[in-house]
Order: structure tokens, then C-alpha cells, then sequence
């Protein structure tokens, strides 16, 4: 499979500097990680910022210019570009998803890059470094898990991973950690779930598109860069991310890059309608 931009030989080389970027931004904030001495301040929407955010930019700025100095990066933090036309391919990165769980040292944060083509998620990779778990998609339409450890410059083993089929009978939820509240609740309590988890920045898509959870449902404010390389691996292993209450797949490079209130959906889970009891 490949787009109407790219060959697939184009589409493999992005795909795998992508992931090469991914690592080294990984190991980049990994010098920081658990550090008594981290700086962070406050950004103007709130959120933390520390120097592994920016270094960990720095390094996938840097890598997709090089590489592809026609496609505009952009990014959650400093020096992205603005497209002319959002309908035309561009990088879209959070070079550390998560950065709360970082500040706290509990491994639960991603550096997240994705090519974005015709305003949907076309190749993504979703790199969880203090955990050593590496979820991409090698070629449009295939998401893959590497197996550690992961180097650079060298790919290791990889298996394909898909969604499992839905039990809606019993489903699995994973939520969010840091945004879980009465809504959200409600939302939950509208499903058959057998279980649920909670896991923090985009490693709940992860857990979706490995067949280990069924749904996670995000009614508070993200941005596109939050969900777009997830997106695309979850998309690729047979999963969607729709609107809520909408039910419409996401869609990137929107005014704004805001995102609207969400569900991750596996393979077969159904949608209940807004006005479900």
C-alpha cells in the first residue's frame, strides 16, 4: 500500500528515519530522566516543559529537515514550521508525550513522530524509552512492535501486531492517568467493561493496537500532535480514533491543531450513540 504522495520506497526511508529519530530523541531525554536537577517551567496553556522536551525536539528537528527538507516539521515545542497547504504532507511531533509522568519518573512517557498526508496519519512511530517498548509502522498500512533493545542505526526483530476482536460483552478500558474525571466516568460506566487500567501519554493507543486493551476514551482538551503517530499505528493495526460524539475519524492539520473530544476504538468494539443508557 502507499499514498498519492509518496512511492512505497519513499514512504519505507521516511518511515525508518522516523524511527531511527524516534531512538536517539530517546536516549536523548533518558539523560535527563529521574535527574534531582531538572529544569521545567510552565508553558503558557499550563503544561510542563523541561530540557528533555527540548533537547529531544532539538534532535528530531534537526533529523527530518536534513532528510526531507521539503516536508514542514511540526512541532509541540520550539521552531516548527507553518505549512502553506495542510492538506499536503508534513511531520507532526511531541517530542516527549507525557512529560508530567517524565517529571515524576515513572515511565510512562513517549516521543511520538508522524507524517501527516491528505489530513490523516499516514506512517507514525511511538517510542517509550524507560520502558523499552517501540511500536511503528514500517510501510503504510503495517504497524509492527521492535523488540529490545533499540539501537539507532539498526532495526531489531519486529512482529506484527493488530488489534484483537472486541469482546463488547467484556470489554478492557484503559484510561488516562492525569485526566479521568466524572465524564469520563459516565462514559465508562455506558460499556460492558470487564477491566480497566490506567497508563499514562500515548502508550494507551499502544496497548489498544497490541490487542492488550479494547478502548480508551479522552473527553478533555488534546492537541494533534498528542495522537497523531499513535493514530497511525493504531490505524494500521486495525484500529480507529474518532470524535466524540461525533463518531468521524480524526483528522490533522485543522485550525488550531486542536483536537475534539475522543475514543480510541480496537477492532470490532461498538460505538454506543451519544444518547445510549
Amino acid at each position: 500500500m502507499s499514498s498519492a504522495f509518496f512511492s512505497s520506497e519513499e514512504e519505507t526511508a521516511i518511515a525508518r528515519r522516523m524511527r531511527d529519530l524516534a531512538v536517539l530523541a530517546g536516549r536523548k531525554t533518558l539523560a535527563y530522566y529521574r535527574a534531582a536537577d531538572l529544569i521545567t517551567r510552565d508553558k503558557p496553556d499550563g503544561s510542563p516543559v523541561s530540557e528533555a522536551d527540548l533537547a529531544a525536539n532539538a534532535v528530531i528537528m534537526e533529523g527530518l529537515r536534513a532528510a526531507f527538507p521539503r516536508i514542514p516539521v511540526v512541532s509541540e515545542e520550539e521552531g516548527g514550521d507553518t505549512p502553506e497547504d495542510w492538506s499536503k504532507p508534513f511531520f507532526l511531533i511531541d517530542p516527549l508525550d507525557g512529560t508530567k509522568e517524565f517529571i515524576r519518573g515513572d515511565g510512562q512517557y513517549t516521543v511520538n513522530i508522524a507524517l501527516i498526508a491528505a489530513h490523516a496519519p499516514l506512517l507514525g512511530v511511538v517510542y517509550a524509552p524507560a520502558i523499552e517498548r517501540l511500536q511503528w509502522t514500517p510501510t503504510v498500512g503495517k504497524a509492527v512492535e521492535e523488540t529490545p533493545p533499540h539501537a539507532p542505526d539498526a532495526v531489531g526483530e519486529c512482529r506484527p501486531i493488530a488489534c484483537r476482536a472486541a469482546d463488547n460483552d467484556a470489554l478492557v478500558a484503559v484510561l488516562s492517568r492525569s485526566h479521568y474525571g466524572e465524564p469520563t466516568r459516565e462514559l465508562v460506566a455506558r460499556y460492558a467493561v470487564a477491566s480497566s487500567s490506567h497508563a499514562g501519554s500515548s502508550l494507551k493507543f499502544c496497548l489498544i493496537a497490541a490487542g492488550e486493551a479494547d478502548f480508551y476514551p479522552r473527553l478533555s482538551p488534546t492537541m494533534e500532535w498528542d495522537t497523531a503517530a499513535a493514530d497511525a499505528v493504531l490505524r494500521a493495526a486495525g484500529g480507529r480514533v474518532v470524535g466524540h460524539p461525533g463518531g468521524e475519524d480524526l483528522i490533522y492539520g485543522k485550525p488550531g491543531l486542536k483536537n475534539p473530544f475522543f475514543i480510541a476504538l480496537g477492532a470490532g468494539v461498538r460505538l454506543l450513540p451519544p444518547s445510549a443508557r
